[in-house]
């Protein structure tokens, strides 16, 4: 009689196709293949060629959408996205990046809020004529 190997296999980590991965963030295939291309992922290929993502990086395309959605461009977030990810420890660049952007947002912000005070006015004296 032969012994039969009941040695647990370890799990294999999960791959996600481009399609999976769309499914999991709500972001299209197109969005995905053109963040690789900014260098913002960077999947593994089967044998085939066919893209293939570890589950890390549903939480890393939502990072990227967040970071976009707060005007910042895909050249904005490349070098500060692997501090973002831990993948960097204690590098501060990533926070004084983001608070550059943040100061930068509420100068344009008050400029914009002068502007309308100053339509408002415009607005107001022709209203009166």
């Amino acid at each position: 009689m032969t012994a039969v190997d009941t040695r647990v296999k370890p799990a294999v980590a999960e791959a996600l196709s481009i399609g999976d991965l769309s499914a999991r963030t709500s972001v299209s295939a197109r969005s995905l293949r053109y963040y690789e291309e900014q260098g913002l992922l960077t999947p593994g290929r089967t044998a085939a060629g066919h893209r293939r993502f570890d589950v890390e990086t549903v939480y890393r395309v939502l990072l990227i959408q967040r970071l976009f959605a707060a005007g910042l461009t895909s050249a904005d977030i490349r070098p500060i996205l692997p501090a973002l990810l831990g993948a960097q420890e204690h590098d501060p660049s990533p926070l004084v990046a983001l608070r550059t952007h943040r100061e930068r947002l509420a100068h344009e912000i008050a400029r914009l809020r002068d502007t309308a005070e100053i339509l408002d006015e415009v607005i107001e004296e022709h209203e009166r004529a």
